[in-house]
């Protein structure tokens, strides 16, 4: 039985509240329902008389406060109001009890009802003000345990960014480094991108960007833990080959039960040579910034990290530098959103035309520019991680 009623001292603007009324005896049901209409609320009132009725209309339509009796055929007791929050575990829940149970409303706000009211001792004024309040009392209560929730949110995803996006380690190297890192997802959950830069023996200056498939705290853990793995394995002297296969056991192993891969650029770039050395792992190419414009290096590809395990290859590619310039590593977060109105996706060559549009500023001005640029054409349709690695070397603009 349902029924969209308006108080007869409904002020013109009160808002309607949907409330559910569990209750087998008819008589019981006709009653409260016209003590609803005296109370002057604007309701509307659907009414179920079993726990098993009561559920279907809980898995629909949001509801406001259910009215709960006690003894219905299916369950009865606290444990009726136990099941009937489980169900709706943010909806205001008030029982009614009898005029012999005087135990039984504490037991059941102890059980988590926000109230109760006893049978043929309800007013058209308690009703009102009961109803007003254990909605209120819901809603409060709710919204605090979301505020608590996103506060825990953000203090895990301030953890695992400080994981994801360390202070590089540089000692003698003159190289300007910028690294950016944006979460995707609309509640900011971080996923499994990451970024590190190190300095090594011979001023060899050694980057990684890496992208883990899927996102939330699972992504984001192994993300922090293969760029650990990383920074130790290339501080301790890996390069190349044995650097990812090293990488690729420890993937295999911290990724447990769940089939996630990885994909990364390793890159070790030597000023003094002027070259710089890529190694792909089912990631794409980086670009490179020289003083006629910025292009997609062209380099060997290997197989992404943890897809099929075994003894692979990842073939180096060596580049050589200009004497100026700059190298940007990213994730696809930066190309996979859309170009404009159109569905289509910006790729490689938006980027580049994005970057050429962009005025000669600081590094770090640029990236920040060229993130802005892509989220804008966007316009939110697309909500991967990105992460933006970029490296300058040689003289910095005469008018910076």
């Amino acid at each position: 039985m349902t029924a969209a009623v308006t108080g007869r001292a409904a002020a013109p603007r009160e808002r309607t509240y949907r409330i559910l009324l569990i209750e087998d005896d008819l008589g019981d049901a006709l009653l409260v329902e016209e003590l609803l209409h005296d109370t002057g609320l604007r309701f509307e009132l659907v009414t179920r008389t079993t726990l098993a009725g009561a559920r279907a209309e809980l898995a629909g339509t949001p509801i406001d406060c259910i009215l709960l009796d006690l003894h219905l055929p299916d369950v009865s007791g606290t444990d009726a109001v136990t099941t009937v929050r489980a169900m709706a575990p943010h909806t205001a829940v008030i029982v009614l009890t009898g005029l012999a149970e005087a135990q039984a409303g504490p037991d059941a706000m102890a059980a988590g009802a926000q109230d109760y009211l006893v049978k043929g001792k309800v007013e058209a004024d308690l009703l009102h003000r009961t109803v007003r309040y254990a909605v209120y009392r819901s809603e409060t209560e709710r919204a605090s345990s979301e505020a608590q929730a996103a506060r825990l949110r953000a203090e895990e995803n301030a953890r695992l960014e400080r994981g994801l996006l360390p202070q590089p380690i540089l000692d003698t190297s003159t190289v300007r480094v910028t690294s950016r890192y944006l979460p995707g997802a609309s509640l900011a959950l971080l996923g499994g991108d990451f970024l590190d830069v190190v300095e090594g023996d011979g001023g060899l200056l050694h980057a990684v960007v890496g992208d883990v498939s899927g996102h939330g705290p699972d992504a984001a853990a192994l993300g922090v833990c293969l760029r650990i793995a990383w920074r130790s394995l290339v501080l301790g002297g890996h390069r190349g080959d044995d650097l990812l296969h090293l990488m690729e056991r420890i993937l295999l192993a911290e990724r447990g039960g769940q089939q996630m891969f990885a994909t990364c650029t390793l890159l070790t770039l030597d000023q003094n040579a002027g070259t710089a050395t890529l190694h792909l792992a089912g990631h794409h190419e980086p670009l490179i910034t020289t003083p006629g414009g910025t292009r997609e290096l062209e380099a060997a590809h290997g197989i992404a990290l943890g897809i099929f395990p075994g003894p692979h290859r990842w073939p180096a590619t060596v580049v050589p530098l200009p004497a100026t310039g700059a190298l940007t590593l990213y994730t696809d977060g930066l190309t996979e959103g859309h170009s404009g109105a159109a569905n289509e996706r910006l790729g490689v060559e938006g980027l580049l035309d994005l970057i050429d549009a962009l005025p000669s500023e600081d590094p770090a001005v640029q990236v920040d520019l060229l993130i802005k640029e892509t989220h804008e054409l966007n316009a939110g349709r697309h909500s991967d991680d990105l992460a933006v690695l970029r490296l300058d070397w040689g003289s910095p603009p005469a008018h910076l």
